[in-house]
């Protein structure tokens, strides 16, 4: 999917909720929806990173986006409730939600993982996608043709050693991918997970701390998949989860 190419107005009138959006690839998400006919709902935990990929959507002509500072790790039902009605009264549908945000950690051997770290991980990677996307369904559900995209890992598919938790939450993403995609069915909303791979992000950084960087794909690069599993393009595609690069 590396490939497609999506027309100018792919995304016209569409509104789209992104979490992470503040930087990496939730940034680079926001302003390709917004170049292709969106409108970006930005949320994140630091306002000013929001501020500044708002003001690039704007300075760029593209359709006004709206900003929703928010920490995932301390979110509440309520928060998400908030959000909705928030979001019914001022766009009155929602067509797009990019399960972008999510935490790392720290590595290390599962024998070792420290308990309130685990905890925050499941939070932000599983609890916050989970609620987030419990939340925003019934206004999915007034949108003709609704994505949902989570975001996976190749460690969330293959066990490896030292990945603990961020690697057992991304288990538990395909798995819920997995059973949103069963439960919508045929119906209007389509359910599925993009796994970035290695990308030059500050998440990837973190946890090879000694890699060139330079040899890295870009969050540019990602685009098309991106592109493709949000606009109706892929309105037949539904519990599937695709790589962004080749293998």
């Amino acid at each position: 999917m590396h490939t497609y190419k999506a027309a100018e107005n792919a995304l016209k009138d569409k509104v789209i909720l992104i979490t992470g959006a503040g930087d990496g690839i939730g940034r680079v998400a926001a302003l390709t929806y917004a170049k292709h006919g969106a409108t970006v709902i930005l949320l994140g935990k630091t306002t000013n990173k929001l501020e500044c990929v708002y003001d690039e959507i704007v300075n760029a002509g593209y359709p006004q986006p709206a900003i929703v500072p928010m920490d995932l790790k301390g979110a509440t039902k309520q928060n998400y409730r908030d959000l909705a009605a928030t979001i019914e009264m001022q766009f009155g549908k929602l067509d797009g939600l990019l399960n972008n945000a999510g935490i790392l950690g720290s590595l290390g051997p599962l024998e070792h993982f420290c308990v309130s770290t685990f905890e925050n991980i499941m939070k932000v990677n599983v609890t916050a996608q989970a609620m987030i996307t419990k939340f925003m369904f019934p206004l999915l559900r007034k949108s003709p043709s609704a994505s949902v995209i989570f975001t996976s890992s190749g460690v969330g598919r293959q066990g490896r050693e030292h990945w603990g938790a961020y690697a057992i939450s991304k288990f538990a993403v395909e798995g819920m991918m997995q059973t949103w995609a069963c439960e919508v069915g045929k119906t209007n909303i389509r359910v599925n997970c993009i796994n970035p791979g290695a990308t030059r992000t500050s998440m990837r950084a973190s946890a090879y701390p000694g890699e060139d960087r330079d040899k890295l794909a870009t969050p540019e690069d990602l685009v098309p998949t991106y592109l493709y599993l949000m606009s109706d393009d892929s309105k037949e595609v539904n519990g599937k989860s695709l790589d962004a690069q080749q293998k």
